[in-house]
């Protein structure tokens, strides 16, 4: 898909292009979380790949692929949802592939744009081609890949997944369970162990100039990128800068009671030889700055620190605020690079 011109997020509600500025952008995650980032960056860089994770068993994508042995659509539907542009164009498409059909039939509760992705996996029999092609007819502002072109179950060890059992420790499996849990998840593991990369996400990650990770389900969504040995390789080797995206607030279940440095504390220990130059949280979401600064240091990175929160209230990210805090991250920490 030809780039397009970088533009930057405006306070007053609309986006202000400016000129050479095009930074080679890839935001990994899943969800909500990874839509959230999507929809900033694609105000402030052109040239923009979304990682996206394949272990959702629930809702729709968890029947077609129990049904049809395909990845899970969901998590790349709702990405290439959020790359959809504020035109007419742009927001009908984005609404029509988020369209779920109602009634009691077979086709209750399936999004259309599972079905539209799973048909074009099946007539063209290539992942990246496919999920590209939707990208045209949606006129997404980016790219949409698949960490693994492998199926992948999500299993934890939980500590207290029974209330009944409040010191054991379990083995859950399932995404949309582990998701859920009432118990503490102590780590988190892919089925099959080690699963190949999509070759495409490696080389997006090593030609990067910028890299960012979360917010996001820290242990469903974030961390199981860091499961997969080729594409951990290439964030631990690439030149890119790394940012990591906290959460507006714990997620009920998966991080009940986590603090924002407990959220760092947990992906070091699944990738502890992964480094991040900048940690961006939300001010009001940080009520210890030392020990989030602690934590960040840990990790090679510093802590900015910006209003990224919907002025609604709710836990969820405002795309303009959260444009204006990437850009202003990439200006501030950025080597010089090309877009210069």
């Amino acid at each position: 898909m030809p780039a397009r011109t970088g533009h930057t997020a405006s306070r007053a509600g609309h986006t202000v292009r400016r000129r050479g500025t095009n930074p080679k952008v890839v935001a990994l995650g899943g969800g909500h979380g990874l839509s959230a980032s999507l929809a900033a960056l694609r105000r402030i860089t052109g040239d923009l790949t979304a990682v996206v994770t394949v272990a959702d068993d629930g809702g729709s994508s968890g029947r077609l692929r129990d049904e049809l042995g395909v990845l899970p659509p969901g998590d790349l539907r709702k990405a290439l949802a959020a790359l959809c542009g504020d035109d007419a164009w742009g927001q009908t498409w984005a609404r029509v592939v988020q369209h779920r059909f109602a009634g009691e039939g077979d086709l209750q509760g399936h999004a259309v744009g599972n079905l539209l992705i799973v048909a074009l996996w099946e007539q063209l029999g290539d992942h990246v081609q496919a999920l590209e092609w939707v990208g045209r007819l949606l006129g997404a502002h980016g790219r949409v890949l698949p960490m693994s072109a492998v199926p992948l179950e999500l299993e934890a060890l939980v500590r207290g997944h029974d209330p009944a059992r409040p010191e054991d420790v379990d083995t859950v499996r399932g995404q949309a369970t582990v998701a859920l849990t009432r118990g503490e998840v102590q780590s988190v593991h892919l089925v099959p162990a080690d699963p190949p990369a999509v070759p495409e996400a490696v080389e997006a990650v090593l030609d990067a100039d910028w890299v960012v990770l979360g917010p996001g389900s820290w242990f469903s969504s974030v961390i199981p990128h860091l499961l997969v040995p080729e594409l951990l390789d290439a964030l631990t080797e690439t030149k890119a800068r790394r940012v990591l995206s906290l959460n507006l607030a714990p997620q009920p279940g998966e991080t009940d009671g986590f603090s924002p440095q407990r959220h760092l504390e947990v992906l070091a220990r699944h990738a502890p030889k992964l480094a991040f130059d900048v940690v961006l949280a939300d001010e009001a979401a940080v009520p210890d700055r030392d020990s989030l600064t602690e934590a960040a240091e840990r990790l090679g990175g510093a802590v900015e620190l910006a209003p990224v929160a919907a002025p609604d209230g709710s836990a969820r990210h405002d795309p303009e605020l959260l444009a204006a805090a990437y850009d202003r991250i990439f200006r501030m920490h950025g080597r010089i690079g090309p877009w210069r």
